[in-house]
């Protein structure tokens, strides 16, 4: 874009990540007033609001893709600058990427550890329910995301990884104490669950198909961790729902048992990234795909 300066894209991106323009100012090392100017003059040239001034700010939509671009350059140029500046030689990757809780319970971080061994990379995980990680790389907070989505954004790439095989388990003392007389809707009711957090479609889907019940009809623990889940669930405090991949020990020894074995919930998992890559994110994609699909065909 002809006369973009960069500085305002780091001063967007800034505040949207610190919360404030005062914060912002701290990190850039520049005065409230600067930052605020610096906003002004990339809304000028744009010619329409960038941010949407609330508490937090939060970027418009055309702010969104200006952050995208933001952080493809900032990858770009890193991977680039030590070829041209020796000061940047020790200076780490930043690679920041949207991921759901069970996969990196179970399979992602030895999909990606040998990268993170052979090449100076700082890693930013941000960790969402599949169903909404796409948002963080549409908000150009992440250069890739795990999504159950398969259309690609513009601009992206979209690679199918496999099937994720969901069971209902919980520990045989758990079974007796609440499902003596079977697993019923009246049971289910009395007995507590798990629950990611409030956006937990996949749980409410599942008692809503299978039980026909609704929110606010059933107990849970809100726990925002997958091998919560397992814990929970292996010392009799409460069933849930979780990958078969991160239980399989578990069901094979009777630690935990299925209690809706005909219920199983598939879901397909797919990864997204910029198709404009850089040698790392092609890389990195590379392991993420033989690795997914070597764990969800086993």
């Amino acid at each position: 874009m002809k006369g973009l300066d960069y500085r305002w894209l780091a001063a967007l991106d800034a505040i949207v990540h610190q919360k404030s323009f005062e914060k912002a100012a701290e990190q850039l090392c520049i005065t409230q007033s600067a930052v605020s100017q610096r906003i002004k003059q990339l809304e000028k040239l744009v010619a329409q609001p960038l941010l949407i001034r609330e508490q937090p700010p939060k970027p418009t939509e055309t702010g969104k893709k200006l952050l995208s671009l933001y952080q493809k350059v900032k990858l770009l140029e890193q991977e680039t600058f030590p070829e041209l500046d020796l000061t940047a030689i020790n200076r780490p990757l930043v690679v920041s990427l949207a991921v759901n809780a069970d996969s990196l319970a179970t399979w992602f971080l030895p999909a990606i550890s040998p990268l993170l061994e052979n090449n100076n990379i700082e890693l930013n995980l941000l960790v969402e329910d599949e169903t909404r990680t796409l948002l963080k790389l549409k908000n150009g907070e992440v250069v890739g995301a795990l999504s159950t989505h398969e259309k690609p954004m513009v601009g992206c790439e979209c690679t199918y990884l496999g099937d994720v095989v969901y069971r209902c388990v919980a520990s045989p003392s758990f079974v007796d104490k609440y499902f003596k007389q079977g697993v019923t809707r009246e049971a289910i009711m009395r007995a507590p669950a798990v629950s990611f957090d409030q956006h937990d479609e996949m749980h409410q889907q599942y008692l809503f198909e299978t039980f026909g019940l609704s929110a606010g009809e059933w107990i849970k623990h809100t726990v925002r961790s997958s091998e919560s889940f397992v814990f929970l669930s292996k010392r009799g405090v409460a069933y849930s729902l979780i990958p078969e991949i991160q239980v399989k020990d578990e069901l094979t020894s009777g630690e935990l048992v299925d209690i809706s074995p005909e219920h199983t919930i598939i879901r397909p998992l797919y990864w997204h990234h910029w198709a404009l890559e850089s040698d790392i994110l092609a890389k990195m994609t590379e392991q993420i795909i033989n690795h997914s699909r070597s764990t969800f065909a086993s």
